[in-house]
């Protein structure tokens, strides 16, 4: 069934339809500061209150708990992730390079702070393989490891100490920072970390992650290399270290990997039939202590092993306070990494489920988390992939599942972590490289990727490229520096097309695109497809010379032959009027250039045009003063308020008349049709 639209109403300029329609702009934005101001500096208690719910949202969700509906499935969920949360804190506590207790400490603090300060109901934070693989290089850098260290000797506990003083002072810098960012509205910073960088980003360090552990698997003592093409060192030295190989431990992970990898696979493939998913590393952890213990592997075939966990509640310590100046370029990477991964889950999640993420409270809730527990030994944090998964599919509600995350890991805190004395390192070694799973399978996104968009397919393989073949801090700015040079080149090299006019009605579009549309007579519309800055103004002057045809040589000979016309004229008139006889051979300069030419009138649609700076504000004022030098006339349309701020203000209506700018396409190709069909104004008959 088609219908149709007829609409009867004036040719609206950008004028006449202000004073119609428009309001008191300066009335009205000063009434509104003033509201604002006058909204932010009063004091109530129900403002207060709003305050504290905005900044602790733990007592705006809580007082709304359901409780009989939402405990079960919180109360699962925690459990689980906080199963998860034991082994996985340790291992991601070698990629640090602090002892493996402090792990656990990470898997406990932050969870409790970000379920007060979080407004995610599906984010499980704590231990994140590549924000402890970079935090990891940073510890390496200042506190090295000895070639000839001993764990066991006096000396190991005063090492331990530095490594971690250098680990919390990243998490209190990093904190520093989220806190900054807080304060300065700055969460859309995270916007920067595009998806297809996160995704290279995260799937390129799995690469370092799995290098970096395999020394561990095989039982080798080796440095830890960091810097640019740290990833090929460390396998050179792996490569060239393997006739050292401990036999036992390489044992050790083969069959940890042989459990570990079809069990996740299995989880993973029956998720939707499983209640809670199978927890093959504590599992695994429990199994290997008990072996490890019964078999004295540490003494009988000299394995690694995690070696003492003291039991009970960290005392506060201050972080390394003079490293700062050292680590604070690296901690800029942490913190921006740590940062997007965790509101990029969060809004996954959120926008699954179908509530609303506030990035910069998530901002002050990660800025709390790493600054309180950087002072009770912690590494920095952040949301974690794996246990964010496993929280959502285990049926958590909202932030409460924190809660009994926390309650497991504290319980291993004060009675059950020394138990893990005799855990093979090998064995958290396997649980790290088996938990980057989801990190590898981002291969598959390629081949959808290549096909929506090639750019952010270059974006994806230049991160990734950049990350694996120099290391995680470069490879991330250069992915990034890339990505907003690709958005630049796309504002850079906008098209420029010639609009038509679909027959009877006022729809126009690219001629390119709609053979069945037709340009206007004496009319080129143009649009153009992106903002006009200092950036692209020479590319948008060479695409509009070229469709009009107004090169600088034919705009001088143009302009030539309309001053000669001009004179000729004069002496015409003045020799006509003497004779007493009408001049009726040309009416007018116009119609001179009507017989030379066919675009009489050009009327850009700044319906694209998102923004315009001085520079291409002065382009405009230039472009129009060349078109009137050979009769052009120049009409806008659609211009959004703040281009036609900055146009009026640059002195483009001194150049140009205020009545051609309209309020749509079709209302200035209206007026022209006008214009052109009423008589000349400055046409004349003189009779004696």
């Amino acid at each position: 069934m088609s219908s149709s639209v007829a609409v009867y109403r004036s040719i609206y300029t950008e004028d006449r339809f202000k004073q119609a329609y428009g309001s008191d702009d300066n009335a009205s934005g000063s009434l509104r500061l003033r509201e604002k101001l006058a909204g932010k500096c009063r004091c109530s208690r129900r403002a207060c209150l709003h305050l504290l719910s905005e900044r602790v949202p733990l007592f705006s969700w809580l007082p709304r708990y359901r409780l009989r509906k939402w405990i079960v499935g919180d109360a699962i969920a925690g459990l689980t992730v906080g199963i998860l949360h034991i082994p996985q804190g340790m291992a991601f506590a070698l990629l640090t390079s602090v002892a493996p207790i402090f792990g656990l400490y990470t898997s406990f603090f932050p969870v409790v702070l970000y379920m007060i300060f979080g407004t995610g109901r599906h984010v499980s934070t704590g231990t994140f393989a590549v924000v402890s693989l970079m935090t990891g290089s940073v510890v390496e850098q200042l506190v090295p490891t000895p070639l000839a260290f001993n764990s066991s000797s006096p000396e190991a506990a005063n090492f331990e100490a530095q490594r971690i003083g250098v680990a919390s002072a990243v998490a209190l810098l990093s904190g520093i920072f989220m806190l900054c960012m807080f304060g300065l509205q700055l969460g859309f910073l995270s916007t920067y970390l595009s998806e297809p960088i996160v995704k290279a980003f995260t799937s390129a360090a799995a690469f370092h992650v799995t290098v970096s552990q395999l020394q561990s698997m095989l039982g080798l003592r080796l440095p830890r290399h960091t810097g640019a093409f740290s990833l090929f060192k460390t396998l050179a030295s792996v490569l060239e270290n393997l006739p050292h190989t401990n036999v036992a431990e390489l044992l050790i992970s083969v069959v940890c990997l042989a459990v570990l990898v079809p069990v996740k696979e299995i989880n993973t493939r029956y998720r939707h039939h499983l209640r809670t998913p199978i927890p093959v590393e504590i599992l695994t952890v429990i199994i290997a202590t008990c072996v490890a213990y019964f078999s004295s592997l540490d003494s009988s075939y000299s394995i690694e092993i995690v070696g003492r966990i003291p039991a009970g509640f960290p005392k506060p310590q201050l972080p390394a306070f003079h490293t700062f100046p050292a680590i604070a370029g690296d901690t800029i990477a942490i913190t921006f990494v740590g940062y997007a991964v965790s509101v990029s889950l969060a809004m996954i999640y959120a926008d699954k489920h179908g509530y609303s993420i506030h990035p910069n409270q998530e901002l002050l809730a990660h800025g709390i988390s790493n600054t309180v527990s950087s002072f009770f030994t912690c590494f920095p944090s952040s949301a974690t992939l794996a246990t964010t998964n496993i929280l959502e599919s285990a049926g958590g509600y909202t932030q409460l599942s924190g809660l009994f995350t926390s309650l497991v890991v504290l319980i291993v805190l004060l009675l059950i972590g020394p138990l893990f004395y005799f855990l093979p390192k090998a064995v958290l070694a396997c649980i790290n490289v088996t938990s980057l799973r989801q990190m590898f399978l981002q291969f598959r996104d390629l081949p959808e990727l290549w096909r929506i968009s090639k750019l952010d397919f270059m974006v994806w393989v230049v991160t990734w490229l950049s990350v694996v073949v120099l290391n995680v801090d470069l490879g991330l700015a250069i992915g990034v520096v890339f990505s907003m040079m690709t958005v630049i080149c796309r504002t850079q090299r906008a098209d420029c097309s010639v609009l038509g006019r679909a027959s009877n009605t006022e729809i126009y579009r690219p001629l390119e695109n709609h053979s069945k549309c037709y340009e206007v007579p004496g009319v080129k519309i143009l649009t153009y497809n992106g903002p006009i800055y200092y950036g692209n103004r020479s590319f948008f002057r060479e695409k509009m010379s070229r469709v009009l045809g107004l090169t600088p040589e034919e705009i001088r000979s143009r302009e030539k032959a309309r001053k000669a016309l001009e004179k000729r004229e004069r002496e015409a008139s003045v020799s006509t009027v003497d004779r007493g006889i009408a001049n009726t051979s040309f009416s007018s300069v116009n119609e001179f250039f009507e017989s030379e030419k066919e675009v009489q009138a050009v009327l850009i649609d700044c319906s694209r045009v998102i923004f315009v700076d001085v520079a291409g504000a002065r382009l405009f004022t230039q472009m129009c003063t060349e078109c009137q030098k050979v009769g052009v006339h120049v009409y806008l349309a659609n211009c959004n308020e703040s281009v036609l701020k900055i146009l009026t203000s640059s002195g483009l209506m001194s150049h140009m008349n205020p009545q051609h700018i309209f309020v749509t396409v079709h209302d200035a190709v209206m007026y022209i049709q006008q214009q052109r069909e009423k008589p000349p104004e400055n046409t004349t008959t003189v009779w004696v």
